[in-house]
């Protein structure tokens, strides 16, 4: 598939203040001239907050990493999990197109996305609230047909339970993730053969149970999401600017001289230091041609 940045641009981005802390605290994983190394994630949460990736966004991240611009587009543009074109506002539905799920069933789900939402995919419907798209395989082929709503998966469906969903998710609900229709997980459809004393439900689905207290199937990004911690400096990320505390080593555990925890490996396998005279993405053992 051809993936280009939407036509439709805003003026600017910029992280929010928490946002902004997050990723200056996950370029701090990475050593002295590395920090390139976060730009998925800080794509990612980019996107987290916003719904989607724009052009300003991606700029954005690059000019925070010290990398072309055209370097993070390839990245943005390479990874399908990348939205380039603006979602709904309430949610983006992923619906699995192939083989399993298309046997038995996605085609009567995107034609309710058709109906429902917008003629094509990629377009936001007429009141701002959902988009939809086809998507390759999500690997829920046992309780197919699926889609994946935001960060989860809802599964077993048919045309007219994700009708219900789309109700419920534009009325403020959380519809519950997992299968639609009674199964606890992938058990066969007569009945579990093993583990057979599972009651089921999101009671004893931890995962479902914390995206429902968390509300984290359809929630953004906002910046709330506080304390942020930077576990490896065992201590909160500051709001301005990084690394201006010393990182702290794990407790209990030798530091060396930059403090960070000393690793427990073999002699023979210690990594040589990496040469200040050697650019960002060369490797240790490469050899000066000059």
């Amino acid at each position: 598939m051809l993936r280009r940045l939407s036509p439709v641009q805003p003026a600017s981005f910029e992280f929010l203040p928490q946002n902004l802390a997050w990723a200056r605290a996950q370029m701090t994983k990475f050593p002295e001239g590395r920090q390139q190394s976060a730009v998925i994630p800080l794509l990612w949460r980019a996107q987290e907050q916003e719904g989607w990736l724009s052009r300003p966004a991606i700029e954005y991240v690059a000019d925070m990493l010290g990398m072309a611009h055209i370097r993070v587009l390839e990245v943005a543009t390479f990874y399908f999990m990348f939205q380039l074109q603006p979602v709904g506002r309430i949610a983006n539905i992923q619906i699995c197109g192939t083989t399993t799920c298309m046997i038995c069933g996605a085609g009567e789900l995107i034609e309710i996305c058709r109906a429902r939402i917008a003629p094509t995919p990629h377009t936001v419907s007429a009141d701002g609230n959902f988009s939809w798209e086809e998507v390759e395989c999500l690997g829920a082929c046992s309780n197919a047909p699926m889609a994946q709503i935001g960060k989860d998966y809802y599964e077993d469906l048919t045309a007219a339970k994700l009708s219900e969903l789309l109700d419920a998710l534009a009325a403020g609900q959380l519809p519950v993730p997992g299968p639609q229709n009674g199964r606890f997980s992938s058990e066969p459809l007569g009945g579990a053969v093993a583990l057979a004393g599972t009651k089921g439900g999101e009671g004893d689905n931890a995962s479902v149970a914390l995206a429902l207290k968390l509300r984290d199937t359809v929630k953004r990004i906002d910046g709330s999401e506080v304390p942020i911690l930077t576990p490896w400096q065992r201590r909160p990320a500051e709001a301005e600017g990084h690394g201006d505390a010393d990182p702290q080593p794990a407790a209990g555990r030798p530091a060396d001289e930059t403090g960070a925890t000393v690793q427990e490996a073999p002699a023979t396998s210690a990594a040589r230091p990496v040469s200040k005279r050697e650019p960002a993405g060369q490797p240790a053992d490469a050899k000066d041609t000059e």
